[in-house]
């Protein structure tokens, strides 16, 4: 079903926008780690609204509540069940009900999966609002992960018209620490204020903008992942593309391996202080669907936020006629700062599923 995800680390997502409360429940995370509280609050709060003029003015705590699995601040190795309250919702907003269809937004596909029962306010089930569980549980992921010496960190590599170099020719031991700490983290120096004018034009014309996030994994041993269905690609692919806002991914060069042949495309090996490398990076860390021990990059390309306050042409269901529409409530100029945490916590989740699966293959 569509809310399960993993083999061996076992995800179900719960709730809707504007219910009582959203959630999700972990199996198979393992027994023993002391949860840092305050990092799983500070990665909750990246993702919360209401945080600067670049995002939605709705304001939610994002406290989660831990129903189980945790004893005295550990993992007990039994399912992880935690709640997060919807405190601040104003369905009056949406209406009455479904009738003016929403350009870019999923109010008639799920009126027509879901025979109309679907509920309807704020976006339910479709909502990004189901972002805050998946940044709790890739929160714990990543803590258990950065044990194991693997360093996960996104910036945004493009939004709107303004571009930030990449990962791919970016020093990998250059310090990342400070772009969890930017709320438009960006390599380089100073692009952020570009950014942000950006994202206040759009707001300006009652409009939005997209861009691209790039990821960036180290520490990652080599012999992760499998060829075919479950490579690497495949699975961070189909996590990535779970996210509502994300409509493209591509790893190491991507796309541009379309310019490139093979003498430049392919990276050669060397040794370096007894352990297999490669000199270059372009195939973004794997190779047959299997990490090699490089780093793993990887871009996602957000659309901009469909909710904008602009008229547009639309169909209204309970007429069946052509009817225009102009979208109330409280909604994002640009999705791309809150959108970080997510690519993250969604990018802890399936390493971490590839970790126990590798385990699991271990006599």
């Amino acid at each position: 079903m569509s809310s399960f995800f993993g083999q061996h680390l076992r995800l179900s997502l719960f709730g809707q926008s504007h219910g009582e409360a959203i959630g999700v429940t972990m199996d198979g995370f393992p027994a023993g780690m002391v949860i840092d509280m305050a990092r799983v609050k500070r990665e909750m709060a990246r993702r919360a609204p209401g945080q600067s003029d670049l995002t939605t003015p709705r304001r939610e705590p994002d406290e989660p509540e831990v129903l189980s699995g945790v004893l005295d601040g550990r993992t007990t190795g039994q399912p992880i069940c935690a709640v997060i309250r919807n405190t601040n919702t104003r369905s009056r907003d949406y209406g009455s009900g479904v009738d003016l269809l929403r350009p870019g937004h999923a109010d008639y596909t799920g009126h027509v999966r879901y025979f109309g029962f679907e509920d309807w306010r704020g976006g339910g089930h479709f909502s990004g609002r189901l972002t805050a569980p998946i940044v709790f549980a890739g929160a714990l992921c990543s803590q258990w992960l950065a044990e194991q010496g693997v360093d996960i960190v996104c910036h945004i590599q493009q939004l709107g018209s303004v571009r930030d170099r990449s990962f791919l020719d970016y020093p990998p031991d250059a310090d990342t620490a400070h772009l969890r700490q930017m709320a438009l983290p960006v390599l380089t120096p100073g692009l952020d204020a570009a950014m942000e004018a950006e994202v206040l034009r759009a707001r300006a014309a009652q409009d939005s903008v997209g861009g691209i996030i790039e990821c960036r994994v180290t520490g990652l041993p080599a012999g992760l992942g499998a060829p075919f269905f479950d490579s690497v690609e495949s699975l961070l692919s189909h996590l990535m593309f779970s996210v509502p806002a994300v409509k493209g991914v591509a790893f190491g060069e991507g796309f541009g391996f379309a310019e490139l042949s093979g003498s430049v495309a392919n990276d050669a090996f060397r040794m370096e202080s007894g352990r297999i490398v490669t000199e270059t990076n372009h195939s973004g860390g794997v190779q047959g669907g299997i990490t090699n021990g490089m780093p793993v990059i990887f871009r996602c390309v957000i659309r901009a936020t469909p909710s904008i306050a602009q008229p547009q042409r639309t169909v209204s269901l309970q007429k069946g006629e052509n009817a225009e529409v102009s979208i109330r409530g409280r909604h994002d100029p640009c999705i791309l700062p809150r959108a970080v945490p997510v690519v993250e916590a969604m990018t802890a989740i399936g390493l971490m599923e590839l970790w126990k699966e590798r385990q699991a293959c271990v006599k």
